[in-house]
């Protein structure tokens, strides 16, 4: 516009100065056609006119065609309100899905014992210790059937240090002046030295065994506590003797517990944790550089194993107290007589491992998995403890691949098959792994199941997990076949009730435990079992396939090939659905039972002791934070039943909010390195909810640890982590009750 007004302002002043100078009206009218004189315009005026016009209708026409074009491909304001005429198609990004009936049974058609005794027979090996050359072979036959297999490998080194026994010298003992005994057995992270004391019997080390011995006012400092294997790990009954003060632990195994031989030797660890206790936190990647750190985990004094026959000649001559009627035949507690000299010389040694890794990408969320894990290394032979695990696993990556390359099986979400090492000296190569790769394993990994010693007898099925997967097992027991009898493995053990017959804890000793208490991932363990006593090999240098073979009646490659599916199952399922099949319902009983005993211990000190705590405490904050949970619980489950399973970020979005309920119960206000079980209903130490009932117990019975102001503290942090885990299941952050 400004380029035509020029043009007109110039003509006109040409004008003009023609008239001034005497032959402008002769120009005007003789120039000029009689459209130009009517209108006061040149030809050429006319001219640049038109192609202004033509040209500003042009960029208008454009500009109309794209804003139709804009107004069909854009999302209508009003389609909220109005149903839109057209049908929106939304991507799958996958093939159509395969139906579940079909997707069992092309697992079962690949999978028989008889497929399985090559397997079993190429990883069995006499020693593959952690780090050895022979766990090292094993880690490169894993690694190349997943190549076979086409899945995409890689492996993860690490330099750890570890404990072994003396490699010139021994360990050994001496009781009441008698002959020196020299146990071959092991148990790796004790303190090293020498120390004299007087035997006390502690039944199985466990905290309610030393209480009793602390209510017969007997003086446990300084005394070498003789206790029986089982029940809880070897670390745990060491850390239980060092809170009262003894000086060694001496661990045995009954003959109520263990039907093994009285001369067989036991292996094991007793640091109370997992990985390297010298790098706690961190991974130990042979390019890192940390200051000086041990884990506090690690134990003060000499812990050893001995024989069930050196432990019958210390009983037999035992005096003082009798002990508690619960506690079997041993008759006496021992006194201050029964003196007792013990030498710990074990040696600290850095070793690499390596673990072995394969995938199967999934087809939509493929930055989402499932892992499974097998440990590899053994004390001995360890035919039950690692190499079912390892043919299991190798198994079922043979038989999900074939799904995948033959049959048309798209699984949504990836599985990460895992081969680990270190696995006998507390999970190190899982616990390192898991350390290296936190920050991102804790948004993608959405489950753990682990495959170790999934098969030591036949008479008896065991699972410990997560709650966030109880509906998943349910489920997985009734689909699977139990291989002696002509029954469902629900059928067959879960009985009336599956949770009380089939459930069990997941112990600090599971290699899953990490995975659920240090990392927030649901995790699941699983196990045919020998029934009671339990298979009494684990930890030996006797756990060898014949050995297995007794404790099953020779059904190794059924049990095996069964646990197989049973893993398969419940992974498929995993990757297979839209939604993942985790209830984070479950977790309000537990919150509850929790809340209402310390809600009754509280009052209880309140009313008989009110001066242990101050009168503002109140146990309301912690009701209102389960309020919270539940009703975020129930609005996941709605929102569950009410998404449109075709809307692929839907989808993921209800995922992410299930796979943060796990995460966001662990504390982030204590450190990983000094307390790695961070979760607050199923990790380890005062943290938690169980700690904090135990801390009520203390102030009530005014032991010296009890601290009324660190319980307030700690009742805080744990109440607001709830109460924080239940924001993290809404979603977004326009949802959340505040109210």
């Amino acid at each position: 516009m400004e380029g035509d007004n020029s043009q007109m302002e110039l003509s006109s002043n040409m004008d003009e100065e023609d008239g001034e100078n005497g032959g402008g009206d002769h120009f005007k009218h003789k120039g000029k056609p009689y459209v130009a004189q009517k209108l006061g315009h040149t030809p050429k005026d006319l001219c640049f006119m038109a192609a202004a016009t033509v040209l500003i209708f042009t960029i208008g026409y454009f500009i109309g065609y794209l804003v139709y074009q804009k107004k069909d491909c854009a999302p209508n304001c009003a389609a909220s309100v109005l149903p839109s005429e057209r049908s929106v198609e939304h991507e799958t990004g996958a093939a159509p899905l395969m139906d579940w009936d079909d997707v069992k049974k092309l697992l079962a058609q690949k999978l028989s014992p008889a497929k399985f005794e090559p397997v079993l027979s190429e990883f069995s090996t006499a020693n593959h210790r952690a780090g050895s050359p022979g766990d090292e072979s094993l880690g490169n036959k894993v690694l190349t059937r997943f190549i076979e297999y086409d899945m995409k490998t890689w492996t993860d080194e690490h330099f750890v240090k570890v404990q072994d026994p003396p490699a010139s010298g021994y360990n050994k003992f001496v009781f009441k002046n008698g002959n020196e005994e020299r146990p071959d057995g092991f148990l790796s992270y004790s303190a090293n030295g020498n120390v004299t004391g007087a035997v006390l019997y502690a039944h199985y080390g466990q905290e309610s065994d030393f209480r009793m011995l602390r209510d017969k006012n007997i003086n446990m400092s300084g005394r070498v506590m003789l206790v029986r294997a089982g029940r809880i790990s070897f670390a745990e009954k060491v850390a239980n003797a060092a809170k009262m003060s003894a000086s060694a632990v001496l661990i045995y195994p009954d003959s109520a517990d263990y039907m093994s031989d009285e001369t067989t030797q036991f292996f094991g660890h007793v640091h109370l944790g997992s990985g390297d206790p010298y790098t706690p936190g961190f991974p130990s990647f042979n390019h890192t550089q940390f200051p000086p750190v041990q884990s506090s985990g690690l134990p003060k004094i000499l812990a050893q194993t001995i024989t069930a026959r050196m432990a019958t000649k210390i009983l037999g001559q035992l005096g003082g107290q009798n002990v508690p009627e619960s506690w079997g035949v041993i008759t006496k507690l021992g006194d201050e007589t029964d003196v007792i000299t013990v030498e710990v010389n074990n040696v600290l040694t850095e070793k690499k491992i390596i673990n072995v890794f394969g995938v199967i990408k999934g087809f939509v969320d493929s930055d989402r998995y499932v892992v499974i894990g097998a440990q590899r290394d053994a004390w001995g032979p360890g035919f039950a403890a690692s190499t079912v695990g390892t043919s299991v696993l190798v198994e079922l990556a043979r038989s999900i691949s074939d799904m995948v390359k033959n049959d048309g099986f798209k699984p949504r979400r990836s599985i990460v098959f895992a081969s680990w090492s270190a696995g006998e000296y507390g999970s190190v190569g899982a616990t390192e792994w898991l350390e290296g790769y936190l920050s991102s394993l804790s948004m993608k990994a959405f489950s753990y199941i682990n495959l170790d010693g999934v098969v030591s007898g036949r008479n008896g099925f065991k699972v410990a997990a997560s709650p966030l997967m109880y509906n998943l097992i349910e489920g997985t027991l009734k689909e699977v076949n139990y291989p002696i009898q002509a029954a469902s493995l629900y059928s067959q053990f879960a009985k009336a009730n599956w949770e009380q017959n089939v459930l069990e804890p997941m112990k600090l000793d599971n290699a899953a435990y990490p995975f659920l208490a240090f990392s927030g991932i649901p995790s699941v363990s699983f196990r045919f079992t020998s029934g009671n006593p339990e298979y009494p090999y684990f930890g030996t240098v006797l756990d060898t396939r014949e050995k297995l073979n007794a404790a099953t009646s020779n059904q190794v490659p059924q049990l095996a090939e069964t646990a197989t599916r049973f893993t398969g199952h419940m992974v498929l399922r995993l990757v297979h659905d839209h939604l993942l099949r985790m209830d984070l319902m479950k977790y309000g009983n537990i919150i509850r039972n929790h809340m209402a005993q310390i809600n009754k211990e509280v009052n209880k000190i309140k009313t008989m002791q009110p001066q242990l705590l101050p009168k503002a405490l109140t146990v309301q904050w912690l009701i209102t934070a389960y309020g919270s949970y539940m009703r975020a619980s129930q609005g996941l489950a709605t929102d569950i039943k009410n998404i449109n399973l075709e809307d692929i970020e839907m989808c993921r979005t209800i995922n992410d909010r299930i796979m943060s309920g796990e995460r966001n119960f662990l504390l982030p206000y204590v450190s990983p390195g000094e307390s790695p079980f961070r979760h607050i209903l199923l990790g380890s130490g005062p943290h938690t909810l169980k700690g904090l009932s135990n801390h009520l117990e203390a102030l009530k019975t005014k032991s010296p640890e009890a601290d009324a102001n660190l319980f307030l503290n700690q009742f805080a942090l744990v109440t607001w982590t709830i109460q924080s885990c239940a924001n993290a299941i809404v979603g977004e952050i326009w949802s959340l009750d505040t109210e």
